[in-house]
């Protein structure tokens, strides 16, 4: 932990001789908190930035950095794949990444990895940030954008709760009054949709007979005598403990009766982490559904909007935010009955499917993950395939028990897709690819035999 910290502490006395910052970041939630993070934190000490979201961070997009000649380039949510050619080519850049490291590590690196920690489960790139914000001056407020990171990108599946290096930032949160912590039912909408819409709309375990069906989500509710509104529509926080306990107890019912197994009955219950300093009522509050939010205007080309969002626009900026997150919500659930209605393909060692254009490249891997969660069996890995500008988006997901079994996504990803052109990389149990269109058989027959010699080694 000290000598991480020692190199978060080295990173940010770098970021703070500069006078003008680039700040160039991943484009989703995690990526959006981690820019926002350094942003507050520059604000504070009177240094000028600007700030560029990316997809993925290749060779040509270098180049279209080094082109804009920053005095300071600092990486966030991304660049540890691609460390070697960014610290040839910027003076004294930073990198604050979370993601799998690819070549030898160098002075202004902050990547969990080179420090024995887990940059899938133990810390995201908002979180790398918080900590070299922390020796920027006081920001222990960022303790709350550091934990909406985390929640978007997932890192609470394994356990129902934040562990290793984010259980530290939680903790700040909790003792510097920023953040609450409780046990709570993890579907999206609890502080702003009235009950029956947070079920219709639940995709995260995707509940038959209720998700995407407003009739199921009424009959559900009032067959357990719930009332849907007072004077206005009820909304989760507007209930009573015994009324949602008795909801919680008929979705247990429900998954069982349908076969679900217990890994994905877990997922509808968990930790939950509650924003103190904003509006109760508001998407914000609960810091999973403002990743949520965030995840919104990334995956739908608004980035700014969402970099906004987490400057503290609550505005015209949230305004829009809530208008491409209910966008967003329609997407998923349409993705998943996408998925549901063609099919999933089989081989050895993993699962695919290819949404081509009926699903957005940029919420692809979201539907992999929850069709993974809630309709195949986790034996296998699940890989997708959209349409994207620059080729074929390519998003795999995996589970726990096989990364302890020795999958490790990013290195296969990685190297199925340099294989035919492209490239790729992630975590071990997520993990992403760009590869040249008509190239995904050959990919997924490469993919299919790294996987399978991983397993076999694992």
């Amino acid at each position: 932990m000290k000598s991480f910290l020692d190199v978060a502490e080295r990173c940010a006395e770098r970021i703070k001789r500069s006078s003008e910052v680039l700040v160039v970041s991943h484009i989703d939630a995690d990526g959006l908190t981690s820019a926002s993070i350094i942003c507050k934190a520059l604000e504070k000490c009177g240094i000028d930035y600007s700030v560029r979201f990316v997809k993925q961070l290749e060779n040509r997009v270098l180049e279209e950095l080094k082109n804009e000649n920053p005095e300071t380039i600092v990486f966030t949510d991304l660049g540890s794949g691609m460390a070697s050619e960014i610290f040839s080519e910027f003076p004294e850049p930073v990198i604050l990444d979370h993601h799998q490291v690819k070549g030898d590590a160098f002075e202004h690196h902050l990547n969990p990895h080179l420090f024995g920690f887990n940059g899938s489960t133990d810390i995201s790139g908002a979180g790398i940030a918080y900590f070299v914000s922390t020796f920027m001056d006081e920001n222990y407020d960022l303790s709350a954008l550091a934990v909406v990171g985390a929640l978007g990108d997932l890192q609470h599946i394994r356990e129902g709760r934040l562990k290793g290096l984010n259980r530290v930032i939680v903790d700040e949160g909790v003792e510097k009054g920023f953040i609450e912590v409780k046990r709570d039912i993890l579907l999206f909408g609890k502080q702003t949709k009235p009950v029956f819409k947070m079920l219709e709309f639940s995709s995260d375990p995707f509940i038959p007979g209720i998700t995407g069906s407003e009739h199921g989500a009424i009959e559900f509710l009032s067959s357990l005598g719930i009332p849907l509104k007072d004077e206005k529509w009820r909304r989760w926080i507007d209930l009573s403990d015994e009324e949602r306990r008795r909801i919680v107890s008929a979705l247990i019912e429900r998954l069982i009766s349908f076969g679900e197994s217990p890994r994905v009955i877990e997922r509808l219950f968990g930790e939950v982490y509650i924003l103190l300093k904003e509006e109760e009522g508001t998407e914000l509050r609960d810091a999973m559904e403002f990743s949520t939010l965030l995840n919104a205007t990334a995956r739908y080309d608004e980035a700014e909007i969402g970099l906004r969002v987490c400057m503290g626009d609550r505005g015209e900026a949230l305004r829009r935010a809530r208008s491409l997150l209910n966008e967003h919500r329609r997407n998923l659930v349409n993705g998943l009955r996408f998925v549901t209605e063609e099919g999933i393909r089989e081989m050895e060692n993993l699962r695919y499917f290819h949404a081509r254009e009926a699903i957005r490249d940029t919420i692809v891997g979201i539907v992999a993950g929850m069709t993974l969660n809630s309709h195949v069996k986790g034996d296998k890995p699940i890989v997708a395939f959209a349409e994207s500008d620059d080729g074929i988006k390519v998003s795999a997901r995996g589970t726990m028990e096989l990364v302890n079994r020795g999958l490790n996504l990013g290195e296969a990803m990685r190297i199925a897709s340099q294989l035919v052109g492209g490239t790729g990389g992630g975590h071990d149990i997520a993990a992403g690819a760009l590869i040249p269109r008509g190239k995904e058989t050959e990919f997924l027959e490469n993919l299919n035999k790294i996987i399978g010699r991983q397993m076999k080694n694992g």
